[in-house]
């Protein structure tokens, strides 16, 4: 979501200008929408940037003669004729050379980490659901929470039937069985403790979420395993094949900014500039 933008928040200055031509402070504003930011003025130095980016390309696009057709895409959706300008001139200056196998197996080879299948958990938990900003209902859940983990330390084969009785999710049907989950599908409290426990561990405390307080317990962890490279071959081209495109791209911003007369606005250097 961008920043809602007002008028007092607008940086004070003259008009913005690429090689005299002005781009409406009106503009930037409503360009700033799609570009999240920490304050609504760093929302709007980056849509400032992107107009004079976008005003870039389309006068050395004029200024070279190119000619396009507004394409249409799957879903019907066609471009304007200042997004086809725009394609057509990086089509025809921008050359993306394809990565070769060699390349390839390289970047396969220092990147091991990156072509594993994830770490597989099978875990059970049980919820005392619960809301900070209730003081009183999250404290009556600790304290239920404690008291069950009190319980477990001496009985722990009772996890099942404790969290049937207890738990407020919808895993206390089955005993708390979570069934296989891998990282990234649990809240980062939650897979923090789950990924320190060894197989047949339970957490020594409750953990505590945005959903309340669990107790869990770890059953099995099954290690993910290096993927081979004929599976992600195709997945590395194309990243390589990006990578290459993006500084291609940047490097021919840098070049036409750095020639270019840029009024109204202190970009931090014509390498900053973006390409969307």
């Amino acid at each position: 979501m961008g920043c809602t933008l007002r008028q007092s928040d607008l940086p004070k200055g003259r008009d913005i200008r690429v090689n005299g031509v002005p781009i409406p402070r009106a503009a930037i504003s409503a360009e700033a929408q799609h570009h999240p930011a920490r304050t609504p003025i760093e929302a709007w130095n980056q849509a400032a940037q992107a107009l004079i980016v976008r005003e870039l390309l389309l006068q050395e696009a004029r200024r070279l003669g190119v000619c396009a057709e507004p394409a249409s895409d799957a879903q019907g959706r066609r471009e304007t004729d200042e997004e086809a300008l725009i394609r057509a001139l990086l089509e025809r200056e921008i050359a993306t050379p394809e990565p070769d196998e060699a390349t390839c197996r390289r970047y396969y080879e220092q990147n091991p980490r990156r072509f594993r299948s994830p770490d597989i958990y099978e875990a059970a938990h049980i919820l005392f659901a619960a809301r900070k900003d209730d003081a009183q209902a999250y404290a009556r859940a600790k304290a239920a929470a404690e008291q069950c983990l009190a319980v477990l330390r001496q009985q722990p084969g009772r996890f099942a039937e404790l969290a049937q009785v207890h738990s407020a999710c919808p895993s206390a049907a089955q005993g708390g069985n979570l069934g296989q989950i891998t990282k990234g599908q649990t809240t980062p409290e939650f897979e923090r403790a789950l990924v320190a426990l060894a197989p047949g561990e339970m957490t020594q405390a409750p953990v505590a979420t945005r959903y309340g307080f669990h107790l869990i317990r770890l059953d099995r962890r099954h290690e993910g395993r290096q993927l081979p490279y004929e599976l992600v071959a195709h997945r590395i081209a194309d990243y390589l094949r990006e990578a290459v495109r993006r500084r291609a791209l940047a490097q021919y911003v840098a070049r036409l900014a750095g020639s270019a007369r840029i009024e109204g606005i202190e970009l931090p250097s014509a390498a900053d500039l973006r390409v969307n």
